[in-house]
């Protein structure tokens, strides 16, 4: 879909921020550019579009020259969404979703039913559109720039660290409402980023970039997680790359148990019966509402505290996550839900560990 060809990008006679790039970008797939400050990779992306030249070389995009294509033709045919955003502030959302409608000549009318319809695709309100940028909060601004960059329907979006400046819950949400988004629509996406983490979530391949501009390591996520290509990329990726990696096998193997619960009232009825558990109480207790989704903790030692009960592990999800759900909670206990949120019972850290072992053994039989 996008071929890179011998490219290098240098400004004056400089050190190059790009160097020599030759890699392949698969049609329909998430490609995330990744690598500290200064490598390349957002002046690769911004190459693709031609909101920089490049020095030599030449990028393709389904066999064209992108050099052939007028610079203002090529960046509407893409969907481009930044970090700021970058809306437009004097203009409502829905007006600033369909910019790029309009600059292709479609009717008003029908440029803001587009947008209407791609706010619901986004995760937004209808009642979003009549709002200005300024009475957003970040995650929705970002939702509007990811609308705005889908209006055209282009086969290709480029995303420049499009989540960074939104705090962490928001991230991965957004993370997230992306991967859906592309499993319905299966765009070519290449997204910048420098956390290693998102790109792991995000990307079908991860290319990482090194000081200087060149590229290091090309290729699936779980490789370069197993089997980083040299130093500069296993410093990069950092010392607990093994934890990371536990997020490509799926938590199946481990057993799910029972656990004690207790709804609210259930909790009253017990502390006007006793104003403190009995020395021999025995074990925790997990709190939970009328539906049975989880509360926190009331530990064996203090029968009215509720602890918090930290990450939760959704059946069907990975060992990372498994882990993450015992390691977090004040009971070593894992708290597993279904799709609804309701409580289906516990993962122990013992069975868990066993089962990350079992995985480590299959891939190096795989090897």
């Amino acid at each position: 879909m996008i071929e890179f060809n011998s490219i290098t990008k240098r400004y004056l006679e400089n050190q190059p921020a790009v160097e020599n790039l030759s890699m392949t970008i698969d049609k329909g797939a998430i490609t995330v550019f990744v690598g500290p400050s200064g490598c390349g990779k957002t002046t690769s992306l911004r190459m693709i579009n031609r909101m920089v030249e490049p020095t030599s070389g030449t990028i393709t995009v389904d066999g064209k020259d992108v050099s052939t294509i007028p610079a203002a033709s090529l960046r509407r045919s893409m969907g481009y969404v930044m970090q700021s955003a970058g809306l437009l502030p004097h203009r409502t959302v829905t007006d600033n979703v369909a910019t790029v409608l309009r600059l292709n000549k479609v009717p008003r009318a029908q440029a803001r039913h587009r947008a209407e319809e791609l706010l619901d695709v986004v995760g937004l309100s209808a009642r979003m559109g009549k709002r200005y940028p300024s009475q957003l909060s970040g995650g929705q601004q970002q939702r509007v720039g990811v609308a705005r960059a889908l209006a055209a329907d282009p086969p290709v979006l480029l995303m420049d660290e499009p989540f960074s400046a939104v705090d962490p819950v928001v991230r991965a949400e957004l993370q997230q409402e992306l991967l859906r988004l592309q499993r319905d629509l299966a765009k070519t996406i290449v997204f910048v980023t420098h956390d290693i983490d998102e790109a792991t979530v995000l990307g079908d391949k991860v290319a990482v970039f090194a000081t200087g501009g060149r590229l290091a390591q090309y290729a699936a996520a779980e490789e370069i997680l197993r089997a980083p290509v040299d130093d500069f990329v296993a410093n990069f990726v950092g010392r607990d790359r093994g934890f990371r990696h536990l997020a490509f096998s799926t938590a199946d193997s481990v057993p799910i148990h029972p656990v004690r619960t207790a709804t609210e009232s259930e909790r009253g009825q017990r502390s006007a019966q006793q104003s403190r558990p009995p020395s021999d109480a025995a074990g925790w207790v997990l709190a939970v509402d009328d539906a049975h989704r989880p509360l926190g903790w009331i530990s064996p030692a203090d029968g009215s505290a509720l602890l918090p009960g930290g990450s939760l592990f959704h059946e069907g999800q990975t060992l990372r996550r498994a882990l993450d759900a015992v390691l977090s909670s004040p009971a070593g206990l894992g708290v597993a839900v279904d799709d609804a949120g309701s409580v289906t019972g516990v993962v122990k850290a013992p069975e868990v560990l066993a089962a990350i072992e079992n995985a480590r053994r299959q891939r190096e039989g795989g090897l």
